[in-house]
């Protein structure tokens, strides 16, 4: 059976937190790749960020619909959500628009649980962690060229 070892990528590109989106914008741009593990100078992983991230942070924002009541404002729709959105459109770096915590395998974790992961959870990349430092990543790529091994 196979396993993330087997067919992981170890030369990953990866960026940190404080990483700017301008800077992440031009390396998406330079290596062809579509989605990066966040990770601290230890190597630790954070979480991942995605050129799905880049361009949600440019979708217009949805002003929510409240109804006032006397003195009262009564929101329709879940003002953590406005506040989300508002915080993504300000944001300036990669950590403030990454997913955290990252969903994650170790080294010794099936293909086929990452494939389920991958189909279940919509993601196209997951990272490969051994104590929590970032060793590799399994992308859908790696899966399909597994097959033909």
């Amino acid at each position: 059976m196979l396993k993330a070892k087997d067919i992981m990528t170890v030369d990953v590109y990866s960026v940190q937190e404080d990483t700017e989106l301008k800077t992440f914008a031009a390396l998406l741009e330079k290596t062809g790749v579509s989605t990066m593990p966040v990770v601290d100078g230890d190597n630790v992983l954070i979480g991942v960020v995605s050129a799905t991230d880049l361009i949600d942070r440019d979708k217009p924002l949805h002003i929510p619909t409240v109804v006032s009541l006397f003195d009262w404002v009564i929101y329709l729709e879940s003002e953590k959500n406005f506040e989300e959105q508002v915080q993504r459109i300000s944001a300036q770096t990669v950590g403030e628009i990454c997913t955290k915590p990252a969903i994650s395998c170790t080294p010794e974790t099936p293909v086929s649980e990452i494939a389920d992961m991958m189909v279940t959870k919509k993601i196209h990349l997951i990272p490969v962690v051994d104590e929590e430092h970032l060793v590799g990543v399994v992308a859908r790529l790696d899966i399909v060229k597994s097959l033909g091994a």
